[in-house]
Order: structure tokens, then sequence, then C-alpha cells
């Protein structure tokens, strides 16, 4: 697999952890996805270790339990970086919230099941008017 393919992986990973309903199948999910020290940055979150990236994946399912994450597109990755564009909405419906993230990514030379992720940077570019 290509860096590129690798990266896709991971993100398909990252973004199935965002919709996974069950506390202790996602916890598992973002321990192997996460280095011990990443962190998630987006306007309204910030969180420094698996605990708290997990703690806010649980906080947003909260607030939209019947909406789901899915990618808007393509991957885009090169060297150690990977960024992409996704959606919240209704399984079959028009997105509500649409954002774009960049990863960084660690362990890319060991392959697919090696690579895990360092930071996202989070932005929103579409927002529901409150």
């Amino acid at each position: 697999m290509s860096t590129a393919d690798n990266a896709r992986a991971l993100i398909e990973r990252y973004i199935d952890t965002w919709n996974e309903a069950d506390p202790a199948a996602r916890r598992a999910m973002v321990e192997a996805l996460w280095t011990e020290d990443g962190s998630y940055v987006d306007p309204l979150a910030v969180a420094e270790g698996p605990e708290a990236i997990d703690a806010t994946i649980a906080a947003v399912r909260a607030q939209f339990p019947d909406l789901v994450f899915r990618l808007a597109g393509p991957v885009d990755a090169h060297h150690h970086l990977a960024r992409f564009t996704w959606e919240l909405g209704p399984k079959d419906g028009e997105a509500l919230v649409v954002g774009f993230d960049v990863a960084v990514l660690d362990g890319a030379e060991g392959g697919p099941d090696a690579l895990r992720l360092t930071a996202v940077h989070g932005f929103l570019d579409k927002v529901p008017a409150m």
C-alpha cells in the first residue's frame, strides 16, 4: 500500500471511531489509532491524550446521537500528513456540519498497521445557525 492508501485506511478508521456508540469499543479504537501523547484540536475542543480524545468524541456523540460522520471526499496525504473533509448529518440526508481536518501521522514507514495519529487539527466549514 502507498502512504496515501495507508492514510486513507487510517482516516476511515478514525471516522468510524466518531460513529462508535459502544463506549468500550470506542475506547479500544481510540487506543489503537492514537499515540499516547496524541492531541485533537478544533474551534470547540482541545483534547490531549487518548482519555481526553475519547471523552471529546463521547460528548459529540451525546450531542448528536442520531447523526453520522462520513468522509466527504478523498484523503490527500504525503509524508506524515493527511487532509480530508468530513460531514455530519442524518444517515441518508444532507450534512448539517462540514469540517476539514489535517492529521499528523506517525509510523508511516511501518505500513498500515503501524500508522497512528499524533494530532488532528480540525476546522468547521459549515455549522447550523443557533
